[in-house]
């Protein structure tokens, strides 16, 4: 799940440099050329692209510039002809997500380098690059460094424009295609596509007459973003956009705004270990009594991990265990707990739909002996009762899990929860090194032979989805047939819908797993259409072990549960996606040709009883099983309702996949 306030972090600090990422950016200067700039943004962090700088000379043009990149770029290249060292602070008045606040950007001008400082409300956040390593500060104070998905190559994009390379000769090593001219307002502008090396392409558009850059238009994660920009006028010599808005791609209503208050430009550069990733362990947490570790029981419902929490000493609440995840509370618990919510921001995730989401700042979450102290949250419904047939209060995710090594042992049904410091790496257990996307574990492997990126996503209910931009590129559903379609999935954003096949293997790192349930993505939006990564591990499949996240070093450990939960591997056999509603269970989906409709089921149904058993919300989780651990031929009675008629028939459970 990703939010806006995600996007970009705040308050920049000084820190020291890896050499490595030293030498790149002094070799940078040297040489000037375009640099990969990795960027990192979640889900609300993908919102947060700076400002273009323009310099001007005296002397430029103001004739219609001819039809071709190169010449568009001379011209604006004559009216950019300024420093190409040194170090620019630029502050704005910033408003997104219904708040207002500020945002510092420190930029360094031969290599692109930048952090920017974003004060905004209660919070703070932080989005920097050092010219080897992006990161990001979130909400929390977490400094994590970023290399997954699209960030490194939205980072070079970044620093391509904030050294302004294509004003340079060679263009930055950039390849530069002309599009046409276009009419905005009675504004002639000229568009490029650029893709600077090592980045992905963005759209530009220059004003005809002026040749400043007015928009830029990029592909963030699963979003299409774009940057206005207005109202230039010089400060210190330096030509400026004084109002830059954000579109987001979520909306006009999440549209953000920056303008300009104070500019100052240093001749002198800042050495490039300002701009590295702080060193800075985060704070906010701890186990009681200076404990090295604790353990917490966990429920295992529905293939997702349900912890008991109090809030500002209220409870207890049910809390969902979710990597994909931020700390949430529901506004019916922040009501509880007698708590105000502020700001309006837009959150996104497996499903298609775009949820609004607001704040809040809580003084204590416990869960077990675990203390989260004076936590920012999110404000957003997790899941109504109706889907998982329990009340589900909050969620832990990101933010537990950045401060502790977590151990969830999904036979013993028990969470670890260790400190960093006190961490041992589990002998004889198979380690799985992963990058951050945003604030996920993101760890290479395989579809069968074929090389895939995974989200590591323990709130996910599926085995594996393989997102919609894979199954195309790699024509899945030639290679594995179309499946079943049917809705195998339902959080932020909705219900998501694949088709289910089987796969004769997947690999995590150096993990090899056999007989997968596989949801091949119809998505044509949310996360898991993002083309940059291949596919969503989730509970479904993680419960074949112990697994072990320790975020400080980026490793993922893997033990294979002995003897492996019976039904894993299997997928419904009814064919019939069914949530707790109306007095029993309402059918919501039932898929072509399946057992369910052959049994006459059909989408509207309410299920009143099944097996012989009420149904009730609070068995809804085991009613999921029975149609999935049911062996194929079992029959299983049903009575149901339509309309104000009941109905009774033999549902004959049959492999769907």
């Amino acid at each position: 799940m990703m939010t806006a306030l995600d996007f970009r972090s705040s308050a920049g600090e000084a820190s020291a440099a890896s050499s490595k990422g030293t030498v790149s950016l002094q070799e940078r200067r040297e040489r000037h050329p375009a640099r990969p700039v990795p960027r990192t943004c979640s889900l609300v962090a993908i919102i947060c692209l700076t400002a273009f700088v323009a310099f001007t000379s005296t002397g430029h043009s103001a004739a219609a510039a001819p039809d071709d990149a190169d010449a568009i770029l001379r011209e604006a290249a004559s009216a950019v002809a300024g420093p190409r060292e040194g170090t620019l602070q630029v502050r704005y008045a910033y408003t997104i997500a219904g708040m207002t606040g500020t945002r510092t950007s420190v930029s360094d001008l031969a290599s692109g380098a930048f952090v920017d400082a974003d004060a905004v409300g209660p919070f703070e956040r932080a989005f920097g690059y050092d010219g080897s390593i992006p990161w990001m500060r979130d909400l929390s104070g977490a400094n994590t460094p970023q290399q997954g998905g699209d960030r490194v190559q939205t980072s070079v994009n970044e620093a391509y424009r904030r050294a302004n390379l294509w004003a340079r000769e060679d263009r930055g090593g950039a390849s530069v295609k002309y599009v046409g001219r276009e009419t905005e307002d009675g504004v002639i502008l000229q568009h490029l596509i650029i893709v600077p090396p090592g980045g992905k392409p963005f759209d530009a558009w220059f004003d005809a007459t002026t040749h400043l850059l007015t928009r830029i238009a990029e592909e963030w994660q699963f979003f299409h973003a774009r940057m206005f920009y207005s109202d230039y006028r010089r400060e210190n010599g330096v030509l400026l956009p004084h109002r830059v808005t954000i579109d987001p791609g979520v909306g006009k209503e999440h549209y953000e705004t920056l303008v300009l208050e104070e500019v100052r430009l240093e001749h002198t550069p800042r050495p490039l270990a300002w701009y590295t990733c702080p060193k800075v362990e985060p704070t906010g947490m701890g186990i009681v009594d200076g404990k090295a570790s604790t353990v917490v029981p966990f429920r295992f419902l529905n293939n997702h991990v349900y912890v008991s929490a109090s809030v500002n000493g209220k409870g207890p609440y049910t809390f969902i265990v979710d990597t994909g995840g931020h700390t949430v509370l529901s506004p019916k618990l922040i009501s509880e707990a007698g708590l105000n919510s502020f700001g309006k921001a837009a959150t996104s995730g497996v499903g298609e739909k775009v949820e609004t989401s607001g704040f809040a700042i809580v003084h204590e979450i416990a869960v077990g002996d675990v203390r989260m102290h004076d936590q920012p949250v999110i404000v957003l419904p997790v899941y109504d009762r109706s889907i998982e047939g329990i009340a589900v209060d909050g969620m832990v995710g990101f933010e537990l899990f950045r401060r502790f090594a977590v151990r969830m042992d999904y036979g013993a049904k028990q969470l670890t929860i260790t400190r960093f410091d006190a961490f041992a790496p589990p002998a004889g257990e198979t380690a799985v090194p992963f990058v951050f996307y945003d604030h996920l574990p993101s760890v290479r492997g395989l579809v069968d032979d074929l090389p895939a990126r995974f989200d590591i996503d323990t709130g996910s209910r599926m085995e594996v989805d393989l997102t919609t931009p894979f199954v195309e590129r790699a024509n899945l559903r030639e290679r594995y047939g179309n499946g079943v379609s049917m809705i195998t999935g339902w959080g932020a954003g909705g219900e998501s819908r694949s088709s289910v096949v089987r796969i004769p293997s997947l690999t995590l790192g150096s993990v090899r797993i056999d007989n997968i349930v596989a949801g091949l993505s119809e998505a044509k939006s949310g996360s898991i259409s993002d083309a940059n990564y291949e596919g969503n591990i989730g509970s479904g499949l993680l419960r074949r072990f112990v697994v072990t996240f320790d975020y400080s070093r980026q490793v993922m450990y893997l033990k294979p549960l002995s003897p492996p939960p019976p039904d894993a591997g299997q997928f419904d056999r009814s064919g019939m996606w069914i949530n707790a509603e109306n007095g029993g269970y309402l059918v919501r989906s039932v898929a072509a040709g399946s057992p369910a409709a052959s049994a006459g089921l059909a989408e509207g149904d309410v299920i009143v009883t099944l097996d012989g058993e009420p149904a009730s919300p609070e068995h809804l989780s085991d009613a999921r099983t029975l149609l999935r651990a049911r062996p194929a031929g079992s029959k299983v009675p049903v009575k149901f309702r339509r309309g104000d008629a009941d109905h009774t028939t033999v549902l004959t459970l049959r492999d769907q996949v």
